[in-house]
């Protein structure tokens, strides 16, 4: 029978291989094990939703950060970069409920100083900024628009 520490170190490596041995064990009928496996594997592909919001909120961040502090830089990849990383976290969001306005707030400002980081080692130079609220961050629009509109 695996151990905790077997279906944890097996969930990590192959979140797959590991739904297959906890589909064998059903077949096999040996419903405790089974239900440790799923639990280890239900635990690896949490912790994998959870770095990866953290991921996207501190690309959407640094990419807004670099917005209000590099004005003659903006361009569209960084308008197109934004909206990708919003929906990137919307759809974490919709396939794990848990990981919602609360969770994100709860690790704001860790991401927010990586975000800070990484934007002004992008650029070269120190930004001013000390903080960015929600509206600024999944709210405000940041659009460029290269063409002019006639009538």
């Amino acid at each position: 029978m695996p151990t905790k520490q077997d279906w944890e170190w097996l969930a990590a490596g192959s979140e797959y291989q590991a739904a297959v041995a906890v589909q064998e064990l059903l077949e096999e009928g040996k419903l405790m094990e089974a239900t440790e496996g799923l639990y280890a594997l239900i635990e690896s592909m949490g912790k994998s939703k959870r770095l990866a919001m953290k991921s996207q909120l501190v690309r959407l961040m640094s990419h807004v950060i670099k917005w209000k502090c590099q004005p003659d830089r903006r361009g569209s990849s960084w308008s197109i970069t934004i909206r990708s990383a919003r929906q990137e976290i919307a759809d974490i969001q919709e396939e794990v409920p848990s990981l919602n306005r609360d969770f994100i707030e709860s690790i704001w400002e860790q991401c927010f100083q990586r975000a800070l980081k990484d934007a002004e080692d992008e650029m070269d130079k120190n930004c001013e900024l000390t903080s960015l609220d929600w509206s600024e961050v999944f709210e405000d629009e940041y659009t460029w628009m290269t063409k002019t509109l006639t009538v």
